[in-house]
């Protein structure tokens, strides 16, 4: 494959935008800002809990705060693969971390305005910049090294997602939660003037943990700021044999992929994959409390720490597997054991049901990163990885949609646990499509 100019006295850049070799500092640097979208990611779980009961809302009413999140991802993609297009990667990561930064200060006026709604904005505002983020960094650190190994790079990287998720679950139980107890049974007994008073003063522990989190992101964006960044830029030779950056038009990209059969199905496994964690994220907390009337929020919330916990287990596991035997395979086994602890969970009416969805964490493990990483191998032509990367995280509309359609189970049922088929119907499917593609590899070989 042609080269370019040299870039570092390590690495050069290939023409079609991977490296000949990780730069490992720069790897370093941009893997440490996936934890940060994990850690408000599972924020959210707790700030649902909080919400249902300070402003009484039935559980597809609290699926809008994942709407809310999901839906910023969804309409932020495109823009955001625009912008690494006409700039670079390292623009769009830190024009990601400043809406970050902006999202978790609009938390201060909206604990005062105390209003359903304005929560939702600044959970929005994070959302844009966190869009900014995955857009940017998946497809980023899959293009940091040598195209063979672009897979177990994002692997790698998203691994830390878990420490992330697992910090802010516990900034959460002990910032927000704190020793309030069950916050629904202590609300229940409160009316007028008095619950509305007592529910502000709750909300206000909102802001704890985001000003931890403030910091964080002030001193990653510093960071990045002063660090020089390679361009992982496809690149295409003029007549006067120079080397310049491809930038295909959107509409050009569109009709690209649209063409691309293997990336559609992969962006639609993305989709139901985003609405299937999310659910079963979105409402375990939940779960415990219906199942054990006498734990309190926070020893609810432990239960999140577990799934964390076995998540990043899960994915140090898959990581192992996957460089000994076939990418697909494992996923494939990975999905159906996968499906069937939810099955597990949804039929089994004590806490054995919670402990089998915390298990389902264990196999959510290698499946976003390893989906995502599939399906951007389909896109052969490079030229088109920023849009191609763009559309895939878009795809995490399904943990808007999912959790909404959960909900609404969950009220029509009279039952949380039985809700549950939504995420074991999603992964059924997510199941069969390793199994196909594993089928395509082998008749391939």
């Amino acid at each position: 494959m042609q080269s370019t100019v040299k870039q570092s006295s390590s690495w050069t850049q290939l023409s079609d935008g991977y490296l000949s070799k990780t730069p490992i500092f720069q790897y370093i640097i941009v893997s440490l800002i996936f934890p940060l979208w994990g850690a408000a990611a599972s924020l959210n779980d707790i700030l649902i809990t909080q919400f249902k009961t300070v402003f009484q809302l039935n559980d597809a009413a609290t699926a809008f705060v994942q709407s809310a999140f999901y839906g910023g991802y969804f309409l932020i993609a495109i823009p955001a693969s625009l912008i690494i297009k006409k700039h670079s990667y390292k623009f769009a990561i830190m024009m990601g971390l400043i809406f970050y930064i902006l999202g978790c200060a609009i938390f201060f006026p909206a604990s005062q305005v105390a209003t359903y709604s304005m929560f939702l904005v600044a959970i929005f505002a994070i959302a844009i910049g966190l869009s900014f983020l995955e857009t940017s960094c998946d497809t980023y650190v899959s293009m940091l090294g040598p195209k063979k190994s672009s897979t177990i790079r994002l692997n790698l990287s998203q691994t830390l997602i878990p420490l992330g998720d697992i910090t802010g679950i516990l900034l959460g139980k002990f910032l927000i939660f704190g020793s309030v107890g069950n916050l629904s049974e202590k609300m229940s007994h409160m009316h007028g003037a008095a619950r509305i008073a007592y529910g502000e003063k709750m909300l206000q522990l909102t802001l704890r943990p985001y000003k931890y989190i403030l910091a964080v992101l002030v001193i990653m964006l510093i960071i990045f700021a002063i660090t020089p960044m390679p361009k992982a830029k496809a690149l295409s030779t003029t007549n006067d044999d120079k080397e310049v950056e491809d930038r295909p038009s959107l509409k050009d990209t569109i009709k690209y992929l649209s063409k691309n059969s293997g990336f559609k199905k992969g962006v639609f496994t993305q989709f139901i994959y985003a609405g299937l964690q999310t659910t079963v994220w979105s409402f375990t907390i939940r779960l415990v409390l219906n199942l054990n009337h006498h734990i309190t929020d926070s020893a609810a919330s432990t239960f999140m720490v577990y799934s964390y916990v076995a998540w990043f287990i899960g994915k140090i596991v898959a990581n192992y597997f996957m460089t000994k035997y076939s990418i697909t395979k494992v996923l494939a086994i990975y999905s159906l054991l996968g499906t069937i602890a939810l099955v597990i969970t949804f039929t089994i009416p004590n806490m054995i049901a919670v402990y089998a969805a915390i298990m389902t964490s264990f196999f959510f493990g290698p499946e976003w990163p390893t989906i995502y990483a599939h399906t951007l191998d389909k896109v052969t032509d490079k030229k088109y990885t920023e849009t191609a990367g763009a559309i895939i995280v878009m795809a995490l509309i399904g943990g808007a949609l999912m959790p909404a359609i959960q909900g609404i189970v969950s009220d029509i049922t009279g039952s949380m646990q039985l809700s549950f088929i939504v995420p074991a119907l999603c992964y059924l499917y997510i199941t069969i499509y390793f199994i196909s593609e594993h089928r395509r590899e082998k008749k391939l070989a």
